[in-house]
């Protein structure tokens, strides 16, 4: 059979089990009690909307955004409220809750699941003045999408800007603003000099649409849909004080808005927050992983194979043995992710922290069964054969979007690797975030204090 034969598949064929999530004989186990039922409601509703995503997944592709009927399937199960207060509008659900969403969601469409994911950038905006919060969610019950981005807030390389009365002139490029064709306002980092004792400093801002423009430079292997363009602003652009927050003071900021809105995701510590964020990005990698499955168990059943005398390739122990493989594989994702998703919730209804020297050993755990997933579908396009690289193909897809989900900085093996190694020996530990970190003496200006700076273990 010919790739240009291959016809477009998804889901499992017709007398095969399901992989996951609700069915007629139930899920394996019995739900998390920190699945609600909002959380519960969503994740069925993006269940039954999975044909639907997956026929728009290739003109979202084409377009470098969310087809329309995606984004408004979407918004309309109110995916991209997840992180939002209820005081406005929004569900602040739990890590497990928005790890159902995802994972469900990226079994139809890993770019729609993604900008799910980054909507949480909407929750950056609770840490600035209440005028700014007041004005960036003044229009969130008619918006259709994210209702903010973030571009190049903690990179090392940020915009350039500076003080002035009532604020600040800001001027530069921002990468990788996921959501920027979609969202109604951006958050971007820049550097000034403070006018008073002349230190470099480090500032996070939110424009408004009409104060840049999107580059068309997103032109990548996968998650192509999620619109994760550069912006640009080559004049410079007034951004006001109450609309500025100066970096090391943000996850303060963000870490006192504990308790203060309705909502699991408002018990979150912040270190919490940041391991229930990487949970998301597991279940987009499981999610991949279980859709692609599904897809080559309902293509296998169908087609022969190239050299062998079997009506079918699901006839071939080859096949088999791959598909056994892979369901173990997603099973073990599985139980990691739902293990640290339901310890996060625990902790946060109970008021405890997590440890900072915690974060790392969790974070690496849940990176390893994204490479994990990430190998496994890449053995089902191999075994499928050149049938699964037909751009009509799911499966072609799914690997495309893993890869790119896995060279993402923080979901790297190695780098993380060598974090969790340092601890292991005894070793002093970076900081959490150490593009902020003040460089090495004489190689240039420091940026201030390291936010979220590891202390020693007692």
């Amino acid at each position: 059979m010919t790739a240009e034969a291959t016809p477009s598949v998804g889901g499992p064929p017709p007398g095969l089990p399901p992989l996951g999530g609700p069915s007629a004989t139930g899920p394996k186990f019995p739900e998390s009690p920190h699945l609600s039922e909002v959380g519960r409601r969503m994740r069925d509703e993006i269940l039954e909307l999975l044909p639907l995503l997956r026929e728009h997944a290739a003109e979202g592709e084409a377009l470098g955004a969310l087809a329309p009927a995606t984004l408004e399937a979407v918004d309309r199960v109110g995916a991209f409220k997840v992180a939002i207060p209820v005081e406005l509008g929004g569900y602040a659900l739990g890590a497990r809750d928005t790890a159902e969403i995802v994972k469900a969601l990226g079994q139809g469409d890993a770019s729609a699941a993604w900008l799910v994911i980054v909507s949480s950038a909407g929750k950056g905006a609770l840490g600035f003045d209440p005028k700014a919060r007041d004005e960036v969610f003044a229009g969130i019950d008619d918006w259709v999408g994210p209702i903010m981005f973030g571009a190049t807030v903690f990179a090392p390389k940020v915009g350039d800007g500076r003080k002035v009365e009532g604020g600040y002139l800001v001027k530069g490029k921002w990468s990788y603003g996921s959501g920027s064709k979609h969202a109604a306002w951006g958050s971007v980092g820049f550097e000034y000099d403070d006018p008073a004792s002349g230190e470099r400093r480090r500032a996070m801002g939110i424009l408004s649409r009409d104060q840049y423009v999107i580059v068309d430079d997103w032109h990548v292997l996968g998650l192509q849909a999620t619109s994760s363009n550069s912006i640009r602003a080559d004049q410079e652009v007034f951004v006001p004080e109450y609309r500025v927050v100066h970096t090391n003071d943000l996850l303060r900021r963000m870490d006192g808005l504990r308790g203060q809105y309705s909502g699991l995701a408002f018990k979150h510590s912040s270190i919490g927050s940041m391991v229930a964020s990487t949970c998301s990005f597991a279940a987009l990698a499981i999610g991949i992983a279980q859709g692609a499955l599904e897809s080559f168990l309902e293509q296998a059943a169908k087609r022969p194979p190239f050299n062998l005398p079997y009506k079918t390739m699901s006839e071939m122990a080859s096949i088999q043995v791959v598909a056994g493989k892979a369901r173990a594989v997603i099973n073990a994702a599985d139980a990691v992710l739902w293990r640290h998703a339901d310890e996060i919730d625990r902790r946060a209804l109970a008021g405890e922290d997590f440890l900072p020297w915690v974060e790392p050993e969790i974070t690496m755990d849940l990176v390893h069964q994204i490479h994990e997933c990430l190998r496994m579908v890449d053995g089902l396009l191999l075994a499928l054969g050149s049938s699964a690289v037909a751009l009509s193909n799911p499966i072609q897809r799914a690997v495309r979007d893993i890869h790119v989900l896995a060279t993402h900085g923080a979901f790297r093996v190695d780098p993380m690797a060598e974090i969790n190694g340092r601890d292991l020996f005894g070793l002093e530990p970076f900081p959490m975030m150490a593009a902020l970190s003040p460089p090495p003496p004489g190689t240039g200006p420091s940026h201030g204090p390291t936010p979220g700076g590891v202390p020693p273990r007692p």
